[in-house]
């Protein structure tokens, strides 16, 4: 990443020591299409423990020069979360990712991050698209996603939300941001 920003580094959430930090993320007003707003610091460490447990589900957190800044969540679609409401195809991954609330914000941070995560996504050469659905809503995170090149599908609705189905294939994301070095 570029030497303004800083250096990222993403490794896996551990469920218990990690649940205290991720609470205080997911909690935040910020967070609110996180959807979990309300959660005890037990909700957090149930949620995360069922993931790590999860065949098909995964959650790291992100450094920012070595201090936690970010959670995110990768996922195969097709068994989880968009299972049935859409067209998957070979290669296709699922993401989630939260940028750690702060204080003191740095300008282009969050493109950072979101650049940081497809840059990780798409490190596995068997990736080739990440689809993701965030809230219809969520105008920041549409902005992010068309900044490193995701393509809207369509609206689907899913039970906690009405979504914003879109993709970005490993070509947009390296036309899009100048590539994956």
């Amino acid at each position: 990443m570029s030497q303004a920003i800083g250096t990222f580094t993403i490794r896996p959430l551990n469920p218990l020591s990690d649940a205290e930090l991720v609470h205080g993320w997911v909690t935040h007003p910020k967070a609110s299409f996180w959807m979990m707003g309300d959660a005890r610091l037990q909700d957090v460490e149930r949620e995360y423990m069922a993931i790590a447990s999860h065949a098909h589900h995964d959650a790291f957190i992100g450094l920012h020069d070595g201090e936690p800044a970010f959670l995110m969540e990768r996922y195969d679609p097709v068994e989880v979360e968009l299972k049935g409401l859409y067209e998957a195809e070979p290669g296709d991954i699922g993401m989630h990712f939260l940028v750690a609330p702060t204080d003191t914000p740095l300008h282009g941070f969050t493109l950072a991050v979101i650049t940081a995560v497809m840059k990780e996504l798409f490190a596995d050469p068997s990736v080739l698209r990440v689809v993701v659905e965030p809230d219809v809503r969520n105008g920041a995170v549409h902005a992010l996603n068309k900044a490193v090149g995701f393509e809207v599908l369509r609206e689907i609705t899913k039970p906690e939300k009405t979504a914003l189905l879109s993709a970005c294939t490993r070509e947009q994301f390296q036309a899009t941001t100048g590539g994956l070095s």
